[in-house]
């Protein structure tokens, strides 16, 4: 039985609010099937744009074995250029990030144009003709300071998650903002286990003591657990923001691949350990601190919370069947200055505390998961409902993408 049939029948007979089986969390073969069918079909978040703010500021992002180049031109759009040579196929930029007149291929000096057509290829003789030989381009959208790419041939529609997301997002102008901080965890754990613990509050008590003094562990008013006092100060507090004319509904996907609300804190006005302001200067226009969090998920690879006065951006890339590359971004006002608006360590103290409890639990489920004892075990119906949401997804993005793929095979064989 080949891979592609092993995970169509595991995917099946899968009982439907449980666990996956173990193969989707540390098998080789069932991690190269999604790269291929996940994370290149799929739209990512990439990074932001008010990281590459002039011309020939880059960027690089990897995507398993694939390497883009997110790089603004000089009419000040971004492109996602794939990072390899048209000549022998070397990368040609080496490093995270940077800014560069023109992209060099360091091996043999071909030259590219910001936008990846080929300006300059030394010696290739008189028949050569540069424009059969710009470099490949993956899909790229922006969205109110949000970069997100796909690598697909052909993209899945983009502008439904655009006209639901932006004017969620627009008040806040991240345009505007600058990385004031940036944290990397490479997590010894399956990329999936990495979302699933994002999903749930079920482990927070025991696990967040820094995030639970301003977080509550609850999203909505239908959770059994929600105190109803906070019931009450969600309900207010939307009757505010709609009278702000802030969007803060929660909206879901049909498909459950992304979620938006904005919802406000159990104590406090910003994710700082005394829920006091994280920086003095407000995003935007924005002139009211209490805002709550701006929550958009975005799958499979990025969870996010935008606040009154900084913003959180996190982006997951899966590195190896249990390896994942986890990133965060706090972002606050461009005119912002260190040390008179906002104190970095004050700044990213809750959430880097929070990575690290949240890597060590994620590789922890990835060691059990990864013992012959290990089967599918029951969601909590009441409180892991988002991590059902996502398993749901993915195992129907991937039943999709695997039988459209099978039936391909049939029809040419």
């Amino acid at each position: 039985m080949d891979t592609r049939t092993r995970m169509l029948s595991l995917l099946h007979t899968r009982r439907r609010n449980y666990s996956l089986p173990q193969p989707f969390y540390n098998d080789a073969e069932f991690f190269a099937l999604d790269l291929e069918y996940i994370f290149r079909r799929q739209w990512l978040f990439a990074g932001l744009a008010c990281e590459i703010p002039k011309p020939g500021h880059y960027f690089t992002m990897e995507v398993g074995p694939d390497s883009l180049i997110i790089v603004r031109d000089r009419e000040l759009r971004i492109h996602a250029l794939y990072n390899t040579c048209r000549h022998r196929g070397s990368r040609i930029c080496l490093s995270e990030r940077g800014a560069s007149a023109k992209l060099v291929c360091p091996y043999h000096q071909w030259t590219y144009e910001l936008d990846g057509r080929l300006l300059f290829a030394g010696n290739m003789g008189e028949d050569f003709d540069p424009r059969r030989f710009h470099l490949k381009r993956a899909h790229c959208e922006v969205i109110a300071g949000y970069i997100f790419v796909c690598l697909a041939e052909e993209a899945p529609d983009f502008e439904d998650f655009r006209r639901t997301v932006a004017p969620y997002m627009a008040p806040h102008d991240l345009d505007n903002c600058k990385v004031a901080f940036e944290s990397t965890l490479i997590e010894q754990a399956n990329w999936k286990l990495v979302i699933e613990n994002n999903r749930e509050c079920y482990h927070c008590a025991g696990s967040h003591p820094e995030l639970l003094n301003t977080l509550s562990e609850f999203d909505s008013t239908d959770d059994p657990r929600v105190d109803p006092a906070f019931a009450q100060r969600i309900e207010q507090k939307a009757r505010d923001w709609d009278a702000l004319g802030l969007p803060n509904r929660v909206i879901h996907a049909p498909d459950n691949r992304y979620r938006v609300v904005r919802l406000p804190f159990a104590h406090g006005v910003s994710m700082t350990l005394d829920g006091q302001p994280g920086c003095n200067r407000l995003l935007g226009q924005l002139r009211d601190r209490d805002l709550g969090s701006l929550r958009l998920l975005s799958l499979p690879n990025s969870w996010n919370h935008l606040q009154s006065d900084h913003a959180l951006a996190f982006r997951v890339l899966p590195i190896g069947p249990q390896q994942t590359a986890v990133t965060t971004k706090w972002l606050v006002h461009k005119d912002a200055v260190e040390g008179v608006d906002y104190d970095v360590e004050r700044l990213t103290r809750v959430w880097l505390a929070t990575n690290e409890q949240d890597r060590k639990l994620a590789e922890d489920n990835q060691r059990g998961i990864n013992s012959k004892a290990y089967e599918p075990g029951p969601y909590s119906p009441a409180i892991e409902f988002g991590v059902q949401n996502f398993i749901d997804w993915y195992s129907s993005e991937m039943l999709r993408q695997l039988s459209g793929e099978t039936e391909r095979m049939r029809v040419v064989a």
